[in-house]
């Protein structure tokens, strides 16, 4: 799927605070909106998807430009910033809404996400077998405005501090030439 000669992904890595503060930092990366998607019911808010009922993953929007960054080099950022070993769990945010997922758009996604599941699990980069769903997308819908932006409007806040900003100590490590100048943290 295009938008203004923008691809499209859409990722879901645990708490969508993360990911969309991970993704906001690498270069190519136009917008990330927060939202939900691969549930049951229309137009679900935040308080039914944290009860886990509703089907919905907590995933993020990623609006890229593929001449500078490809959907293959999102997903290795996707693998290595989150566990996706772990079935419906990041850390201690646990639930269905908490699981690893790539909801495809088109067969090209598809195919490069089980590609690169099946590289990293005959690798062996991680002690245990990856989880990740691999799911076509059906609809994604737009979180709450008070989530979006989240890390960067509320970056002292206590979880951001624990969980999201080793996060970004470990992009600026490992993924550093992929990084927006203007941002760093």
């Amino acid at each position: 799927m295009k938008e203004n000669n923008q691809e499209i992904a859409v990722l879901a890595g645990g708490c969508f605070w993360c990911t969309e503060a991970v993704f906001q930092r690498i270069e190519g990366v136009e917008k990330v909106t927060s939202g939900y998607t691969g549930g049951t019911i229309r137009n679900p808010a935040y308080r039914e998807i944290t009860t886990g009922r509703t089907g919905h993953a907590e995933a993020i929007k990623i609006e890229y430009n593929p001449s500078k960054i490809t959907y293959r080099e999102l997903l290795e950022v996707f693998f290595a910033t989150h566990d996706p070993t772990t079935l419906n769990r990041q850390g201690a945010d646990r639930g269905t809404q908490y699981r690893s997922a790539i909801f495809y758009i088109n067969e090209q996604q598809e195919l490069i996400a089980e590609d690169i599941i099946a590289e990293l699990n005959a690798e062996g980069i991680f002690d245990d077998p990856i989880v990740t769903e691999i799911k076509p997308l059906v609809e994604f819908y737009n979180a709450e405005d008070y989530h979006q932006d989240y890390y960067n409007q509320n970056s002292s806040q206590g979880y951001c501090q624990f969980v999201i900003h080793p996060k970004l100590e470990k992009l600026n490590t490992v993924f550093k030439e992929k990084l927006k100048k203007e941002i760093h943290n």
